[in-house]
């Protein structure tokens, strides 16, 4: 069982990683971006930071799902294939139940879904303050 706890202690401190230092990047990146452009803006170019934002919480969250699948592939199964189709579906909460975890690890999956709701609670906090933002700015048609 003391496996079991350190397994998943360092998932969830690289997962925390992994977000944590994607979403500084974003929020970097985004200063940089609103502080000059906002203002001068078209609601196009607002849709299109958007768009861009939400491509980049998209592959934060593909690299924890992969950091997962990667575990997974080494302690469970024997496919990557299976490895990261276990890890999406759960880290999204979608949690098909076709694909099973040996019982030994199966705790990680619950595991798993409760980081990928926090993690998708903070990807969506960034993109509500960035719209907030971007409404709240003199952003022209």
């Amino acid at each position: 069982m003391i496996h079991e706890i350190v397994i998943s202690v360092i998932l969830v401190l690289l997962t925390l990683s992994v977000q944590c230092v994607g979403v500084a990047t974003l929020i970097t990146w985004l200063r940089q971006v609103t502080a000059k452009e906002i203002h001068k803006g078209s609601l196009f170019e607002a849709a299109f930071l958007v768009m861009q934002t939400t491509i980049a919480v998209i592959l934060v969250h593909g690299m924890v799902i992969l950091l997962w699948a990667g575990f997974f592939r080494y302690l469970c199964f024997q496919s990557w294939e299976r490895a990261v189709y276990f890890s999406g579906s759960t880290y999204a909460t979608v949690g098909y139940g076709d694909v099973l975890l040996p019982q030994q690890w199966r705790l990680l999956g619950p595991l798993e879904s409760m980081v990928g709701v926090l993690m998708c609670g903070i990807s969506v906090s960034l993109l509500f303050a960035l719209v907030t933002r971007l409404v709240g700015s003199d952003v022209r048609a």
